[in-house]
């Protein structure tokens, strides 16, 4: 199995780089958000998942261990294929996205093509549990209250009349530094107004 990548991107085509390693191009597909980072000449280090099928072998690459643990949850659901899961991917970040499942919200996958509102809730469903094992822990000891405190901010939010993606959005942007999730909110609300 081919895990790792490190080498220069050659190319870049609508979903996916060719990178070059040791005089080897590899084909290797990637999400959006991890597209839109590289340019062709620039050097590359990509965590892959090698997906094999009867009429297929194909790369699939992720900044981190935690998106790739992601996507292969993802692939574990009936129905959710390797484009589908780079698409959620595409949609949030890693973290996001488990806070998500955790708290039962299938909406932020609904928004992926591909994915309507059966197939996620059957991700929120089976993945419920599994979500918070994944990866390093990052979702244990203090991740945990942040994730909690996060949610917490989002309900206060969205009882206040704002949509889910415009709270996350919002929540998203505000200065990392403030720890206190009343100074969050304000914050939160003062972009909101803009």
């Amino acid at each position: 199995m081919i895990s790792f990548l490190r080498g220069q991107v050659l190319a870049k085509h609508k979903n996916y780089f060719i990178v070059l390693v040791h005089d080897v191009g590899y084909q290797v597909f990637v999400n959006q958000t991890l597209f839109s980072e590289f340019v062709a000449g620039q050097p590359v280090e990509l965590y892959t998942h090698q997906y094999i099928k009867e009429d297929a072998l194909d790369l699939y690459g992720f900044k981190n261990i935690q998106e790739m643990e992601m996507f292969e949850l993802l692939l574990s659901i009936s129905g959710v294929g390797p484009k589908s899961a780079l698409g959620i991917l595409s949609v949030a970040k890693t973290d996001e996205l488990k806070l998500a499942i955790s708290r039962g919200d299938s909406s932020i996958l609904t928004k992926v093509s591909g994915v309507g509102k059966k197939t996620a809730e059957r991700i929120v469903l089976e993945l419920r549990e599994k979500v918070l094992a994944v990866g390093d822990g990052d979702l244990a000891g203090g991740a945990v209250s942040q994730s909690l405190a996060q949610s917490d901010e989002i309900d206060a939010l969205l009882a206040l009349g704002y949509s889910l993606q415009q709270a996350r959005e919002a929540l998203r942007e505000v200065d990392p530094a403030l720890k206190s999730s009343s100074e969050r909110i304000r914050a939160a609300l003062k972009m909101l107004a803009r």
